[in-house]
């Protein structure tokens, strides 16, 4: 049902047809649209060009996020566990810089080392954690050697208490 979307390479050539003011428009009403979508705009026009600056506000935003999770039960954990996961991946895709993932994780998974009780005592979430290793090893392997050896290091230090309850690949 309904109209199949133009392939990218026909939008750009449309866009391109386009004056000034009709392109501000078309993006107002993209943001306008749907929230990814003003998120995505906010990211290109205010935190593109400082994406270390980016790293630090959502660094800051997920503390504030892990210190009001309820921890009086796993379940509540994972709830809470799972909403920060799935706005952070929104953000890590508007970057889509492998460096500004691999921090985000590594942030993610050292934050969810700290609650009490213990997210090992629950498999689910402890799947969780495993996951965004997988993720983070995989973003480290696309980056520079040099980078790649010093993110190494640190995931290694972060996986380290832990490695002995869990094969890592």
């Amino acid at each position: 049902m309904g109209l199949k979307p133009q392939p990218l390479s026909q939008i750009k050539k449309e866009l391109q047809l386009q004056d000034r003011e009709a392109l501000i428009q078309l993006c107002l009403e993209l943001g306008r649209f749907k929230r990814d979508n003003k998120e995505m705009l906010s990211y290109l026009l205010f935190d593109a060009e400082d994406e270390e600056q980016y790293i630090s506000a959502l660094q800051a935003d997920m503390d504030t996020s892990f210190e009001s999770i309820n921890t009086q039960s796993h379940y509540y954990i994972k709830k809470s566990v799972r909403k920060i996961l799935r706005e952070l991946r929104r953000f890590i895709r508007y970057s889509n810089k492998n460096e500004t993932a691999v921090e985000l994780l590594m942030h993610f998974c050292y934050r969810l080392t700290e609650i009490r009780p213990s997210i090992f005592e629950n498999k689910v979430l402890t799947n969780i954690f495993w996951r965004q290793i997988n993720q983070i090893e995989q973003k480290i392997g696309k980056l520079h050697e040099d980078l790649q050896h010093d993110y190494t290091l640190e995931l290694e230090a972060l996986i380290k208490p832990y490695v002995h309850d869990h094969h890592i690949s």
